[in-house]
């Protein structure tokens, strides 16, 4: 079957591909992106169309040194294909096209449309658009033009949903170029968060991830500084509602108050993710992080004595500007004092455009690569040491879809627990579904994950297992994908928080 005979397979419909890259914000509005297409008509490309969709879309990124030349490196891989076939679109959005605009068609002219992160829902009308006047459309809107919560959405899942509550960030890291980009903090009405969660409820979703750039400044653009908490706490009365999660936030503004609604309301699971950043003072100072080592391990402190189960995860940069042997042993003090869960390493690249880059002292590449590996060794003894302390618990999973991947050789199923640890299991005899619930008894440890060996203790059936295997059913019936409408169900991969997000939280 050659290209164009793929791409139109479907009942002749026109097919789409979505290819996103980046932080937990870039995967939620890929589902916007795709909620818009498939309203406009469109349907999912099969698995491995590799291109040979009538519409490829690249959701980007624009915090790595070499993103561009990744975004152009598969620009160009696509090129052929869109000369041999008349008809077919790509479009370039996200963090890369705000950033750069005009340059992309310039680099690569035949892209068709650019957008950028406050004008996702434009895209169909953009694509019309280049198609009637065989010409690229570049549209990058200055601010935000509607909040994406208002846009379709084809969610990814049918058991746990993202739900954004704020887009934006007011914070001026000299890493971090994401607040050029997406602009500054704007909160959705917490009536508007909390209907979202009740229709998702509604439609079998049992776990949500409430996201945003700085998720515990919620509040701030709305005038209250306790508002964070209050909808911690308004999401524990949501009938239905098992499991509340949230990242990525901030320590400055990570205050009393949201300890303690985490500790009270049951339905917010022991877990957080802390990004750390380093350990040093003075790199914190250079990084313009508006805390230091004391007030980070205090959080920390009074995190674990409010819940004393709770897993903490942490981001980390190695190498930033001016780093001395000195302030990386800080950094590795603080992970000892901590005793991180998980924390995700990062070695320190200029983001162009943040002041940063522009910094005296960059550190050789042999250097940062050496006290990466030190802290790496570290944390993988510090998360093994950790896990060791979960083997004789025994502990309750939510079944999880494409997290396991040799579930199939191995005869396992694989789920998350309440404080996120990833568990492997073995497969009951009961059906069990991605969303149902089961409790084990934890036999062996890893550093990223856990073992259940013995027999299931228990399989309880829920609705969001409902939901997963009437989406699949309706799969069957429309195997190029269904349209789910707004707001409608879906789920967060494994935390793309474990990605790091940003590195700027």
């Amino acid at each position: 079957m050659s290209s164009i005979d793929r791409s139109q397979s479907v009942g002749g419909t026109r097919t789409y591909e979505v290819r996103t890259y980046g932080c937990q914000m870039n995967v939620h509005d890929s589902e916007r992106l795709s909620g818009l297409l498939e309203d406009a008509g469109y349907v999912r490309a099969p698995e491995g169309a590799d291109g040979d969709a009538d519409v490829v879309v690249f959701n980007t990124c624009a915090v790595r040194e070499n993103a561009d030349n990744k975004l152009y490196g598969n620009l160009g891989h696509l090129a052929p294909k869109k000369a041999q076939r008349p008809g077919m679109q790509i479009a370039v959005g996200g963090c890369l096209a705000q950033k750069d605009r005009d340059t992309i068609v310039k680099r690569a002219p035949w892209v068709d449309v650019v957008f950028g992160t406050h004008n996702i829902g434009k895209l169909p009308v953009l694509l019309e658009r280049a198609r009637v006047q065989e010409e690229a459309q570049v549209e990058i809107a200055e601010s935000l033009e509607a909040f994406p919560s208002t846009l379709p959405t084809r969610r990814e899942s049918a058991y746990a949903a993202w739900v954004s509550i704020s887009v934006g960030c007011n914070n001026t890291c000299t890493f971090c170029i994401v607040p050029a980009l997406r602009g500054k903090e704007k909160d959705r009405r917490p009536g508007d968060i909390l209907a979202e969660i009740e229709a998702l409820v509604a439609e079998g979703v049992s776990e949500i991830t409430l996201l945003g750039q700085n998720v515990n400044a919620y509040g701030s653009d709305i005038g209250d500084r306790e508002a964070f908490s209050k909808l911690l706490r308004a999401c524990g009365s949501i009938d239905g509602l098992e499991r509340v999660r949230f990242t990525s936030p901030h320590p400055r503004d990570f205050t009393d108050d949201v300890i303690a609604a985490m500790a009270e309301t049951p339905n917010v699971m022991p877990q957080l993710h802390m990004p750390l950043q380093s350990g040093s003072d003075t790199v914190l100072k250079a990084m313009r992080r508006s805390y230091r080592q004391e007030r980070y391990l205090g959080i920390i402190e009074k995190v674990r004595a409010a819940i004393p189960h709770a897993a903490i995860s942490t981001d980390i940069i190695v190498g930033f500007p001016g780093e001395t042997e000195e302030d990386f042993e800080q950094t590795l003090q603080v992970v000892r004092e901590a005793r991180f869960a998980q924390a995700f390493t990062f070695q320190y690249s200029k983001r162009p455009g943040t002041p940063a880059a522009e910094m005296d002292g960059q550190i050789p590449k042999k250097v940062v690569q050496e006290r990466y590996e030190r802290l790496v060794a570290l944390q993988e003894e510090i998360s093994w040491e950790e896990n060791k302390k979960q083997v004789g618990r025994t502990l309750e999973l939510m079944v999880a879809e494409g997290e396991g991947r040799k579930d199939d050789t191995t005869h396992r199923l694989s789920g998350r627990a309440r404080d996120s640890r990833l568990v492997h299991f073995t497969k009951p005899e009961q059906e069990v579904r991605p969303g149902d619930v089961v409790t084990v008894e934890i036999t062996y440890a890893a550093p990223h994950h856990l073992l259940a060996e013995g027999p299931t203790l228990d399989v309880r059936r829920t609705r969001a297992g409902d939901a997963w295997e009437k989406r699949n059913a309706e799969k069957a019936a429309r195997p190029a994908g269904v349209m789910l409408g707004l707001p409608k169900i879906g789920a967060p991969e494994p935390l793309p928080v474990a990605a790091g997000g940003c590195g700027c939280d």
